[in-house]
């Protein structure tokens, strides 16, 4: 005789079926809300809380509250010291392995604009890709005097005070042949750009003043990754006549903020195994 009794279906199966039958809620239904958590908050200028966040998804508040613990938990999100949520470290991970300037300059963005307010002036990030410094963020100066792209040109490294910092540190080769006088200002012998970069190593921060054009002047401080090595310089450029007799207290305090900001690069790659 034919058993004609149809299957049941399981407890467990029932549960994962939405109100219309066709959708199972803890499947691809809860893998796009998360995405669409884990988007919003990637695409932010900002950290989002978790009221942002809610009233942006449409998400039930405990449907929200469930996957954020979650995506936390996975290092997909995390949150800051306010309650807001940023990306994990996961992104940060990716970052540092396929493009690491770019998590770094979101990074020293706060630390940037906290510069520029202390200065008034214009601040930028440099590091060094093969024999060049390449300047990967600005915070533009207050004035209109001093404005500049600086993203957008190159600057040999030996007038510049970021590329001196780079150069005292290491990280940039000194170079063996005759150096480009761009003003009479510029330390264009291999010999005195050693002695610039001995006074740089002892007080902590570089200057140049009209080497690199004249009414020029420019200030930098080290940047250190997790390992305690310079990855970075950080430094402010403006008009000669507004800076000088500044120059200490400015590079002091970019002293200050550039050992901050390695702080936070070291907590940030320790925490995430980084290199």
């Amino acid at each position: 005789m034919w058993n004609t009794r149809k299957p049941i279906q399981s407890t467990a199966r029932k549960a994962q079926v939405s109100n219309t039958g066709s959708e199972p809620v803890t499947g691809t239904q809860a893998l796009d809300r998360a995405a669409a958590l884990i988007r919003t908050v990637v695409k932010a200028d900002e950290p989002l809380s978790f009221v942002d966040l809610f009233e942006e998804c449409g998400l039930p508040k405990s449907t929200t509250s469930r996957l954020l613990t979650a995506l936390q938990r996975t290092e997909l999100l995390e949150r800051t010291a306010d309650g807001s949520y940023v990306a994990g470290p996961l992104f940060w991970l990716y970052a540092t392995r396929h493009d690491p300037w770019e998590e770094l300059v979101r990074l020293a963005r706060p630390t940037m604009q906290k510069v520029g307010k202390d200065s008034l002036e214009t601040v930028n990030l440099a590091v060094t890709r093969g024999d060049r410094v390449v300047q990967v963020a600005q915070v533009d100066t207050a004035y209109m005097l001093g404005t500049r792209d600086w993203t957008e040109v190159e600057v040999p490294a030996h007038c510049s005070a970021l590329g001196k910092i780079l150069f005292t540190h290491g990280v940039l080769d000194l170079p063996s042949g005759p150096l480009d006088q761009l003003t009479e200002h510029t330390v264009a012998d291999v010999d005195g750009l050693r002695r610039h970069l001995d006074q740089a190593r002892r007080r902590g921060y570089a200057t140049t003043v009209d080497e690199l054009e004249i009414g020029l002047t420019g200030v930098a401080a080290p940047v250190r990754g997790a390992d305690g090595t310079v990855i970075a310089a950080l430094g402010i450029s403006g008009p000669t006549q507004r800076l000088q007799g500044r120059l200490d207290d400015v590079g002091r305090t970019l002293i200050d903020r550039a050992d901050q900001l390695s702080v936070l690069l070291r907590r940030r790659t320790r925490k995430e195994g980084v290199a």
